[in-house]
């Protein structure tokens, strides 16, 4: 994927991504640090830097022979929202992940001098251990939250969990007339991104090509896996989770219009918890939500409590600042045309602009 080459700060070098050795030993260090995620694991970069034609980097800091340090990266390039160095790309992780003993200051200075020497004016750092401003790093605290809870003890428990109003939905959606299917065959993918591709129109975001999602479900092997919610034989509500050091996180779904109507959703959520306990899995991570959106409330309607999230962000000085925030009002108009299209078009135009978003 790329070769190292040596950097100012010594502590720190780029990882050999095309070395399984090499890929093997960041994979235990994230499965063995209590703060890992899905979105510091080559399975994740790596795989989504090849199927959206970006470049995927990992700066390490090894001590000792030992990782101590890995704060990866997709170079991310769009001839519509410039190019930004991601860590994760198409994630809402990632970040520094470290020891105590690494040298986080290290880490980050080595992340600038990458990100100019990849020609890429911008840094977002979507988690992890956070850099303090004096570097020229600007912190972005409030406008996402997380949410996660653990999961209750069986399925009779797992109901009462969720707050009277939204069990009250679930009982609604369990009386339908559901088949709930899990597995990751051609089916399971054709018929979740049939449904992904109208569920993203229909929020007015371009959608994601179909490799970028098989790629991330074929590099996570059993750690990934499609659940789809099916009424009168057609799929209404499918979801891609991810599965890490016990936690179950619903990641890339959606539903059709049906889906409100029938409670197709709520019938989904509530089955991948089950699921998921089933699996073995103690918590059910939410993922991440734009503070006060509909996604939010809908999060907090299942009895999860909002976590702020800090994000960390560098421009070169004298360079214009990444815009690709969709609440944004200069994308508002964009969005609300988008929503217009017909789907033909969104699923032929979207994973063209999508695969530059990061």
């Amino acid at each position: 994927m790329n070769a190292p080459f040596p950097l100012t700060w010594s502590s720190v070098r780029l990882a050999d991504l095309d070395d399984p050795h090499e890929v093997a030993r960041i994979e235990a260090f994230v499965a063995n640090h209590p703060e890992g995620t899905p979105f510091h694991r080559p399975a994740w970069f790596v795989s989504v830097a090849r199927a959206t034609g970006n470049a995927a980097h990992a700066l390490i800091q090894v001590r000792h022979g030992e990782v101590v340090g890995l704060l990866p990266f997709d170079a991310i390039h769009s001839p519509v929202f410039g190019r930004v160095l991601a860590s994760a790309g198409f994630a809402v992780g990632g970040g520094l992940l470290a020891r105590e003993d690494a040298s986080l200051d290290a880490m980050f200075l080595a992340a600038q001098e990458l990100a100019k020497r990849l020609s890429c004016p911008s840094i977002e750092l979507r988690g992890g251990l956070l850099p303090d401003a004096k570097g020229g790093w600007s912190l972005k605290t409030n406008s996402h939250c997380n949410f996660a809870r653990p999961l209750a003890a069986d399925d009779e428990g797992q109901l009462l969990d969720i707050p009277r109003k939204q069990r009250a939905e679930v009982r609604k959606a369990l009386a339908n007339d559901f088949a709930v299917e899990v597995g990751t065959s051609e089916r399971d993918r054709a018929a979740h991104y049939e449904v992904f591709c109208e569920s993203y129109r229909n929020l007015g975001t371009p959608v994601f090509p179909r490799a970028l999602l098989d790629s991330v479900i074929d590099a996570f092997g059993d750690d990934a896996d499609i659940l789809t919610v099916r009424h009168a034989g057609k799929a209404v509500a499918s979801v891609i989770s991810l599965y890490h050091g016990g936690a179950v996180m619903p990641y890339w779904g959606g539903g059709t219009w049906d889906a409100r109507r029938l409670r197709a959703n709520d019938r989904m959520y509530y089955e991948l918890m089950l699921h998921a306990r089933r699996r073995g899995c103690a918590s059910f991570d939410f993922g991440r939500s734009k503070t006060n959106s509909g996604a939010y409330y809908f999060k907090r309607n299942w009895g999860f409590e909002p976590e702020p999230m800090t994000y960390a962000a560098w421009t070169e000085p004298a360079a214009k600042k990444r815009e690709a925030d969709p609440t944004s009002s200069k994308l508002s108009l964009q969005i609300a045309i988008w929503r217009r299209l017909p789907l033909s078009v969104a699923n032929r135009l979207g994973p063209l602009i999508a695969r530059g978003l990061g």
